[in-house]
């Protein structure tokens, strides 16, 4: 089991030092995992001129899985597009074909009065939305900014997909709600967008092969809105890059902070990136207040999905929903009153109570 370790800017380093905490266990225990560490980002720029060195991606390439921490900080943000640290990792995405991007959602029944919606409407919430993650207006050409025969300057960003990409993402997401509650809502804007037309209609052709999946279909904006007002309708999202980095954004805030939830983005042999949903939060770095719970539970997700190892995945999930009934709380999730943990303290209550329950 060889897992890339890529910390990378702001409280990156911070929260990826907690999981491998979580990861020096295992090793004690016996379970034959090697970690590599290697620089991706800002930091990267800062020592090679570039988001992603190619020793960075030789690295994550060889692996079996990447631990990915977190990317940015204002100070890049004058940098040129192509030696920016988000482009690095877009790049890394393309290069390993990490198409299928799974973001849970759950609300914790100790948290389930943290979220900002009433606890009524997201106790006991636990949905899957499956983002493609490789096409799309992200990667759609022609792009860019140009000058028109009017002198005014024209932004121009193309959304595309072709049958193959929406296909291969739709299987994920069918075979995401046979592992759980069997419904899957596709989410499009097909009445003004041709390409997302095309999606709905691939999405119900693949549908045929999964007579065990109730599909339903919604336009973005509605989906939206329903997030917010019943998000317990939804079992599994399947949607395309950009409604799917939009929805996943607003649904990790119906769990009370964003710093709980991981992801993994996957290519077809099941290797993947696991990365929390969250920033690099600058504004907090090196103060040791960032919740590590994200970047814990992504590597949850990564011994479930690419190391196949559903037992290692079980006793993170259950070691981080026993601290959270513990009343253990980071700065993010805590109430008035409440003892609020470092950093590095609720990395070693996980781990303490992985032990406990060995």
């Amino acid at each position: 089991m060889n897992i890339a370790l890529l910390p990378g800017d702001g409280i990156g380093p911070e929260i990826m030092a907690e999981a491998e905490k979580v990861i020096d266990l295992f090793v004690a225990e016996g379970e034959p995992i090697k970690t590599q560490t290697a620089l991706v980002g800002g930091a990267a720029v800062e020592v090679y001129d570039d988001p992603l060195p190619d020793d960075t991606l030789q690295l994550c390439l060889a692996s079996s899985a990447v631990l990915f921490g977190a990317i940015g900080g204002p100070q890049y943000d004058t940098l040129p597009r192509p030696k920016r640290p988000e482009r690095g990792l877009l790049r890394l995405r393309k290069a390993m074909d990490l198409f299928a991007n799974l973001r849970p959602a759950k609300v914790y029944d100790a948290l389930a009065d943290s979220s900002t919606l009433k606890k009524e409407v997201v106790a006991g919430l636990d949905m899957m939305i499956v983002r493609e993650l490789t096409g799309d207006i992200y990667f759609g050409e022609p792009r860019g900014i140009h000058t028109n025969e009017q002198g005014l300057r024209v932004g121009v960003n193309t959304m595309t997909y072709d049958e193959n990409e929406i296909k291969r993402v739709a299987h994920w997401g069918f075979q995401a709600a046979q592992k759980r509650r069997g419904m899957l809502c596709s989410v499009d804007k097909m009445n003004v967008l041709e390409c997302t037309q095309l999606w709905r209609d691939v999405v119900m052709e693949v549908a045929r092969e999964y007579p065990d999946v109730t599909l339903t279909h919604m336009l973005v904006d509605n989906a939206a809105m329903q997030l917010i007002r019943r998000p317990q309708q939804f079992d599994v999202i399947v949607t395309g890059n950009l409604f799917g980095d939009i929805l996943s954004d607003e649904a990790s805030m119906l769990t009370g902070s964003i710093g709980l939830l991981p992801s993994a983005s996957l290519n077809q042999s099941g290797q993947g990136l696991f990365e929390p949903i969250h920033g690099s939060a600058p504004d907090i770095a090196g103060q040791g207040i960032a919740n590590p719970l994200a970047q814990i539970l992504s590597l949850a997700m990564l011994f479930r999905y690419s190391l196949k190892r559903e037992d290692l995945a079980d006793r993170v999930e259950f070691a981080v929903e026993e601290v959270i009934n513990q009343g253990m709380r980071t700065k993010d999730i805590a109430k008035a009153g409440e003892r609020i943990l470092s950093t590095s303290a609720m990395g070693d209550a996980v781990v303490a109570a992985l032990k406990n329950n060995n």
